[in-house]
């Protein structure tokens, strides 16, 4: 942790400035949120979003969570796109073993017609709760090569050109997914498993963490981008650091904010994520994010417990500011 609201800027900043004496063109971190909290509303949240000046928006996935909870993050992500299409989304994670892929690639070439460029697609398999996968006809211990065969059809059905997959459970000739998306759509991978990196490194457009420490995630980058490079592949890389983040004036409410929505969701006690958890002020997240930034991180994506949707979104809009000054 850095020593203070000005001690962290200062050592952020002199980064940047670095880079761009040596000459290195580093694109402001794009940041977006997804509110945690009861009065949420989408039409309102988007408003504020825009409004805040933020990136994006965050959608996430599950079919049916511990107690049945669920959201269909490409469904989400339609919705979010036709009420606000100037906003982008970023879906992280969509739990694909748990569909069929061809039916995942027409969804995101329908969603993405009407608002090109503007989806970033998050892969993930799951498993905090094996019963949701095994809900939906999955092997839990097979979903990761499930996950492999999955991507290799999706990357391929998004080209719009004929694809013919013979693996364990896929069997495709000449399947067909047409128009092809006129500016293609990012995929990137989840998952804190050297497995998940590789995969990221061999069939993603970035890795999308969460629950890691910087430097875990600077190590991940690494490993990610050296399987790329060994695979002979040049990605324009889309990498995201995902944070759950308490806000409050209070920082001992903020605590409590964070730490109910978390534990009412993963049924676990907090102090399992604490350590990956900031709380306080927007300043005290900014903080705790700044680090990933700057070990490579391109995306900032808040799932923000605040006391209302109001706050949740303004507070990720004042963590972007911070974070571009």
């Amino acid at each position: 942790m850095w020593d203070g609201d000005r001690g962290w800027r200062r050592r952020f900043g002199a980064v940047v400035r670095a880079q761009a004496r040596e000459g290195v063109v580093v694109p402001p971190v794009r940041v977006g949120v997804i509110p945690i909290a009861a009065d949420f509303d989408r039409r309102a949240v988007l408003a504020a979003a825009r409004a805040e000046g933020l990136d994006h928006v965050v959608e996430v996935d599950h079919v049916s969570f511990f107690n049945g909870a669920g959201f269909d993050g490409l469904l989400r992500s339609a919705q979010d796109l036709a009420i606000e299409p100037s906003l982008g989304v970023y879906l992280a994670v969509y739990l694909l073993p748990l569909r069929h892929p061809a039916v995942v690639a027409r969804q995101i070439v329908d969603i993405v017609q009407d608002a090109p460029g503007q989806l970033i697609f998050g892969v993930g398999i799951g498993g905090e709760d094996r019963h949701e996968i095994e809900l939906c006809g999955v092997d839990p211990g097979r979903r990761g090569r499930r996950q492999d065969e999955s991507l290799q059809i999706l990357r391929g059905l998004l080209t719009g050109e004929p694809v013919t997959f013979h693996g364990e459970f896929f069997d495709l000739d000449d399947a067909l997914v047409r128009p092809a998306p006129s500016i293609p759509v990012p995929i990137v991978v989840g998952g804190r498993s050297d497995a998940a990196l590789r995969r990221a490194g061999r069939l993603g457009d970035g890795w999308v963490a969460i629950w890691v420490s910087a430097r875990r995630f600077r190590e991940g980058l690494t490993i990610v981008e050296d399987v790329a490079a060994d695979a002979g592949r040049v990605v324009e890389w889309h990498h995201a650091i995902q944070i759950w983040a308490g806000v409050d004036d209070d920082r001992d409410r903020a605590r409590e904010l964070v730490a109910w929505q978390m534990e009412a969701l993963y049924q676990v006690p907090f102090d399992k994520f604490e350590r990956w958890t900031p709380y306080g002020t927007p300043a005290d997240v900014a903080e705790f994010v700044a680090p990933y930034v700057e070990a490579g991180a391109k995306y900032v994506n808040l799932m923000v417990s605040a006391g209302n949707c109001e706050q949740a979104v303004a507070a990720a809009g004042e963590v972007r500011r911070l974070l571009q000054r």
